[in-house]
């Protein structure tokens, strides 16, 4: 019969890896010195972008990454650690660590994955700074918008132009 210890390990190591396949892209925090409220904070800001934050023991955490193979991250695994699996938008779980960090500075952002690339810790900051997807979103549809309405609006200002002209020539006959 197993030990429960064991079995902890064991079901944690397929949480991060099943995890891992799911979301597609995970950062590394290190939390070392953080009190219990402020993780209980953290964890409420990352559930409104649909983000978990799994706290695991070191060698699990390296075990799992081990056998899927980002040995990449087995160096970021340093003291008190944890994953944040991001469901929905990493740029905005990413917005949230980085303001998190700046009012804790014992939270460290140590590393992330995102589409089948390691992000460093100064990239993690610059993917922060970008907008959200719906700002995005919204700036494309502008930029595709604006050679259409520029030709309404040319179009309607000739039409216009022609109209005047038309009443012009008709005042004239008229008088």
């Amino acid at each position: 019969m197993k030990k429960i210890g064991l079995i902890v390990k064991e079901v944690s190591e397929k949480k991060i890896k099943s995890s891992i396949k799911d979301s597609g892209s995970f950062f590394v925090i290190g939390y070392s010195g953080l009190s219990s409220p402020d993780i209980t904070t953290l964890r409420k800001s990352l559930k409104t972008n649909r983000a978990d934050f799994f706290v695991v023991k070191n060698t699990v955490a390296r075990r799992a990454l081990k056998d899927i193979g980002m040995d990449a991250l087995i160096k970021a695994i340093e003291g008190p650690c944890g994953f944040i699996f991001s469901a929905e938008e990493p740029v905005a779980t990413s917005k949230i660590l980085c303001n998190f960090s700046k009012d804790h500075e014992k939270l460290r952002v140590e590393a992330g994955f995102l589409e089948n690339k390691v992000l460093t810790e100064d990239d993690i900051k610059t993917m922060a700074k970008l907008p959200s997807r719906e700002i995005l979103r919204a700036q494309v549809v502008v930029a595709l918008n604006a050679p259409i309405s520029g030709l309404v609006m040319v179009l309607h200002q000739t039409l216009n132009k022609f109209v005047i002209c038309l009443d012009q020539i008709r005042q004239k006959k008229t008088s």
